[in-house]
């Protein structure tokens, strides 16, 4: 049996929203990517993870207050499965349990494992976020993704140049982020793969993944007014593009 990731955090939020959060395509989007979700066993799960890439999976746990579960995507690879558990606090908090399986043993999933790992402590992060800061608001989420041959720290000096930022900041810096649309706010993410900040009405995500070849991404979550998304989409992968151009065709 391959390994399992599971991830155990307590939200100050109740039981019915953190289940909207991670049970529905609308909450999902809210910190995740965007997705659809059929809500019941047998039902589709679509989400987009930028790059036109849909990944769809199949709910094979729908107990709406408590568990939802799903494998996917369907494809030649291993099939990953994905677990929520939603479990009510005394005083009104909730505690939510992540497990994701399927990984496969060895040391060549050393590198699979990690990354997911990072990625959804990211994730769950947003979260934790979106809960405490923009409570029961939808969000209009944007995705854009690139690859590299480089590393993540051959990656991140461009980037940050291109950000307008001298370096890394720290945790509660304010700060100015100079990509296609500037964003001002208040760093709320430092990692070695991540920058995050977050402004009056939005979360932003700036990512570089990988030492043998590089994921570079940005996810965007607008709580507020109506964006055209699409635009913004168009406009931060071609800033990513733009920054680390893909190798020509031959």
């Amino acid at each position: 049996m391959g390994r399992e990731l599971r991830k155990q955090i307590e939200l100050d939020a109740t039981p019915e929203q953190v289940w909207e959060a991670v049970a529905t395509g609308p909450g999902i989007a809210t910190w995740f990517v965007p997705s659809a979700v059929e809500p019941h066993v047998g039902g589709t799960v679509a989400q987009e993870f930028g790059g036109q890439l849909t990944a769809t999976g199949t709910v094979t746990a729908y107990e709406p207050g408590r568990r939802f579960a799903y494998e996917g995507p369907e494809t030649d690879g291993p099939r990953y499965a994905f677990e929520f558990l939603v479990e009510g606090r005394d005083g009104g908090s909730t505690v939510l349990t992540f497990v994701q399986s399927g990984f496969l043993d060895g040391a060549d999933w050393d590198g699979e494992y990690d990354g997911f790992d990072k990625g959804w402590d990211l994730f769950l992060g947003n979260l934790r976020s979106a809960l405490a800061h923009f409570p029961s608001r939808p969000a209009q989420t944007v995705v854009a993704v690139v690859s590299t041959a480089g590393s993540r720290d051959e990656a991140w000096p461009p980037l940050l140049r291109a950000l307008g930022l001298a370096g890394m900041p720290a945790l509660g810096d304010e700060v100015t982020l100079a990509g296609p649309q500037p964003v001002t706010g208040v760093v709320d993410v430092t990692t070695p793969e991540f920058l995050g900040v977050r402004s009056a009405e939005a979360l932003h995500r700036i990512g570089a993944e990988g030492d043998d070849g590089c994921g570079v991404s940005a996810y965007h979550y607008f709580y507020g007014a109506p964006i055209d998304r699409a635009a913004v989409t168009a406009a931060w992968q071609g800033w990513l593009d733009g920054l680390f151009p893909q190798p020509a065709r031959t």
